[in-house]
């Protein structure tokens, strides 16, 4: 057991060393650094990179925050608005009071889910949820610095997991501070991810989804498998599992070069039947599989609302009526009104992943916050999924791969026996005895600013949300859901997600 610890420890140690970024939400003085803050420190792959491939990767992850960032301004605005006041360009302002150019709670929890896939090398839903909550807590790769447009159904799942947490701390003598960065994969075994209740399908669940199918791209069936279960840690219906499962299937066969005309094809589903397994989609989920988005926008029922069908629906739309465009493509999902900047986001993951970096727009890519971090990850996102494959992988922290029934909520996952709580001590007593040498281990490496002991002291763990976090009653909410001063609302507003 001392030598798996000091395995680990030392992996995680390796992983500062090649992207410390990805690791921490916390500087060296205990404070939040904002993506555009982290441009100084980044550190790029050493290793060859398959460049058709990252262009692919590139122009998702960008797409996916043009997107964002264009439906930003005008997010909640109905339809009828729209067709009065449709959006053209990047704009400021608006909704939030953004910069032009920043991105909303779609790109930062994909930003989350990025960093997760690069520092743990593998698919570890606890790790996801850590970081979310480092979102929702302390704005971490938020374009603000703050949380802001987080959904309900969201915020509920991640409130569900840090009640998780601290029941879990006692029940397996962890200390608090420590929560946020367990590496014992046997422990992590041990805790229930899935934090939804059941029967919540809203479009958060696929709004932060591209890293998945983009990191996993050259093992298709795992890259749909864990597309569906990211959804599900916060969003427990299966038609939240099977939009996710379908929609990583399109992004993956994108990256790898599948042109557009089949992954349009009403036969998609059926032609790569082997990446779902024996799961079939839900009926809602195939009948978008079968085309029913290839029909007129708006007028013909196509929707920008926060349902995950119809979020999917939407997007797809967008995509088959393009005409080949990504400009005429975005504008169109953000134009749909409503969830402006989700419908438009995802719409951005697989047409940046069809189309590439280099056919987005040169006018918006250049003003899109965070690039030169967003391409930092995505090359990592590359070179990693370049060489992961399943046989050298741990196996993902789930008890099933499917969209069953989630536990009732509190119940903690795992063997509660007197037997596993021994092990759980001996453990933690051994990685007490290695501390010394973890520490003495970091020193080595010259970019480290701090060792893994101190950063895990610079974790929060809130059991109530601060007073500047605490949110309102959904009606007292603002209609337009920002201050008097036009900027966010420091009380995390949430949607529907």
């Amino acid at each position: 057991e001392k030598n798996e610890i000091l395995h680990d420890l030392d992996r995680v140690t390796f992983l500062h060393d090649k992207f410390e970024v990805c690791h921490s939400p916390f500087n060296t003085s205990g404070l939040i650094l904002k993506p555009d803050e982290l441009a100084n420190e980044l550190t790029y792959p050493d290793g060859d990179i398959d460049n058709e491939k990252l262009n692919r990767i590139h122009g998702s992850m960008i797409g996916m925050a043009l997107g964002d960032a264009l439906g930003a301004h005008v997010e909640f605005r109905p339809r009828h608005y729209m067709v009065v006041h449709p959006v053209k360009e990047l704009e400021g302002g608006g909704t939030w009071g953004l910069d032009k150019g920043q991105f909303t709670d779609d790109t930062s929890m994909a930003l989350c889910l990025a960093n997760s896939l690069i520092a743990r090398q593998y698919y570890e839903p606890y790790d996801q949820l850590v970081r979310y909550k480092w979102w929702y807590r302390d704005g971490y790769m938020s374009s603000t610095g703050h949380c802001f447009d987080i959904g309900s159904a969201t915020r509920q799942s991640l409130v569900e997991f840090e009640r998780r947490q601290k029941r879990f701390a006692t029940l397996h003598n962890i200390p608090i501070d420590e929560l946020d960065f367990l590496s014992d994969y046997e422990l992590l075994g041990k805790f229930e991810v899935n934090c939804s209740s059941e029967g919540v399908a809203g479009n958060g669940a696929l709004m932060r989804l591209t890293p998945v199918p983009l990191f996993f791209y050259k093992h298709p069936a795992e890259a749909v498998e864990y597309s569906g279960l990211s959804g599900l840690i916060t969003h427990g219906d299966k038609k939240a599992y099977d939009a996710c499962r379908y929609y990583g299937a399109l992004i993956v066969a994108a990256v790898n070069g599948v042109e557009k005309k089949k992954l349009l094809d009403k036969d998609f589903y059926t032609t790569y039947k082997e990446w779902f397994g024996d799961t079939a989609l839900h009926p809602d989920i195939q009948n978008i599989a079968n085309g029913s988005y290839q029909k007129g926008g708006y007028d013909k029922g196509i929707r920008g609302k926060g349902y995950i069908v119809d979020a999917l629906e939407a997007a797809l739309w967008a995509f088959w009526s393009d005409k080949d465009s990504f400009r005429d493509g975005v504008l169109a999902a953000v134009n749909l009104g409503d969830d402006t900047d989700t419908t438009a986001a995802i719409y951005g993951q697989l047409a940046g992943a069809c189309y590439g970096y280099n056919a987005l727009p040169e006018e918006w890519t250049t003003q899109i916050y965070a690039k030169e971090f967003i391409h930092c990850l995505s090359k990592w996102i590359t070179y990693e999924g370049t060489i992961w494959s399943p046989e050298k992988a741990k196996p993902p922290n789930i008890s099933n791969i499917t969209a069953s029934k989630p536990r009732e909520q509190g119940e903690i996952g795992g063997d509660r026996s007197p037997a596993a709580e021994r092990k759980q001590k001996s453990s933690s007593a051994a990685q007490k005895e290695t501390a010394e040498k973890i520490s003495e281990s970091t020193k080595m490496h010259g970019k480290l600013h701090v060792n893994d002991a101190e950063l895990r002291t610079r974790s929060r763990t809130f059991t109530e949300a601060p007073e500047s976090l605490k949110l309102p009653p959904d009606d007292k909410l603002p209609s337009n859901r920002t201050n008097s001063a036009g900027k966010y609302d420091s009380a995390c507003p949430r949607t529907s997600k």
